[in-house]
């Protein structure tokens, strides 16, 4: 069939599509990515303002929002729910035949509330019951505002995407809300966990792109050898990270009631650095019960000539050696720092250039109508 169903069936990761818009939704793009291997798509603020501004397909209906006079944010949640909610229904199949484990599809609250716990918690709420569908994500960001949103909305049984996750230390904070959350929803009286769902998406390539800035600031050989590999080796660190959290007998007494193991989900995995292989990011991050959403060009050139191998745990000493290496000469844990603030700003920035994209385009939709 192709390598991205090899990836699932082989090796058992999913590979998702980062990128949604209206055209692949009505001319069958996306249905054709599903029947190549794709079992899941996130979305972020970025992604919607691209579509959205270079899209004539939404003309129309923001024709129809203008005429109603709804508010240029509420226009948005309008186009975006729309989009969101045909990608569900498309996805729906595959994730009533894998039993809930794929077919999901991620919608992201404001990013303006990523240091806003109960704005967090109210949108998420808000989006999870407007939308109805069991194969909605919601993602919210994993700040450390975020973790007790995430932990909240786990207990009360929706699904979430995990977000912006640049260190092991944060990732250690989204695992414990995720089985924080479970075990609350246990408490609250839920019988059956298994239909609660959460993935935790860990960035890479913005990783490589801060370490190699810094490590070329060392300027030594054993710096200048090191760069292109602290994303890898951290993306590598997290999966170990995983699997020693997700077992136990605090997690086998959720098992016992249906828990399901937080997927790390590998996020950013397209090259920022052109001297970098392209697949770098598919090729080295491949292990079970992981996802990997990957934007269209990168999924194009994995399938072309990506390298379906398990190769997330491979070399453990060597993974260890390596990961000492950059932790003395860089400092991983301001990296995440940085990294994170930069994350949502960028989210932030884009929301808000989007919101102007859509003032600007209502206003001349006004000015035709009154001519």
């Amino acid at each position: 069939m192709g390598l991205l169903v090899d990836l699932h069936s082989e090796q058992g990761q999913s590979p998702w599509l980062d990128n949604l818009k209206r055209s692949w939704l009505e001319n069958g793009e996306i249905a054709l990515w599903v029947e190549r291997g794709v079992r899941g798509i996130t979305s972020n603020p970025s992604i919607f303002q691209k579509a959205i501004d270079g899209g004539e397909e939404y003309t129309e209906q923001l024709r129809r929002l203008v005429e109603t006079g709804v508010s240029t944010e509420d226009t948005y949640w309008d186009l975006v729910v729309a989009d969101i909610e045909s990608a569900l229904d498309i996805l729906r199949p595959l994730y009533d035949e894998s039993d809930c484990g794929d077919g999901y599809v991620s919608v992201e609250v404001s990013p303006s509330l990523a240091r806003d716990t109960a704005a967090t918690m109210a949108m998420a709420r808000s989006l999870w019951d407007r939308i109805g569908q069991p194969n909605l994500y919601v993602k919210i960001p994993g700040t450390s505002e975020g973790l007790p949103a995430i932990r909240t909305m786990l207990s009360e049984g929706r699904n979430i995407n995990v977000t912006l996750i640049f260190s092991l230390k944060r990732y250690k904070g989204v695992i414990e809300a995720y089985m924080s959350g479970l075990e609350d929803a246990l408490e609250a009286g839920t019988d059956d966990l298994s239909r609660i769902s959460s993935v935790a998406s860990f960035f890479i390539s913005r990783v490589d792109t801060e370490v190699d800035r810094r490590l070329e600031e060392v300027g030594t050989p054993e710096a200048l050898a090191l760069r292109g590999k602290a994303a890898v080796a951290q993306g590598q660190m997290a999966y170990r990270l995983a699997t020693e959290a997700f077992q136990g007998p605090r997690w086998e007494a959720l098992v016992a009631k249906g828990a399901r193991v937080q997927r790390p989900l590998w996020a950013s995995t397209s090259t920022k650095n052109p001297a970098y292989p392209d697949t770098l990011y598919v090729d080295t991050l491949i292990g079970p019960d992981t996802v990997n959403t990957l934007p269209d060009a990168t999924l194009n050139d994995f399938e072309n000539h990506g390298t379906v191998t398990r190769s997330i745990d491979l070399d453990p000493a060597g993974l260890d050696a390596t990961w000492e290496a950059i932790g003395s000469l860089v400092d991983m844990d301001d990296v995440a720092r940085v990294l994170e603030d930069e994350g949502v700003g960028s989210f932030s920035r884009s929301f808000d250039e989007l919101l102007a994209v859509l003032e600007r385009r209502s206003a001349e939709l006004r000015s035709q109508e009154q001519a």
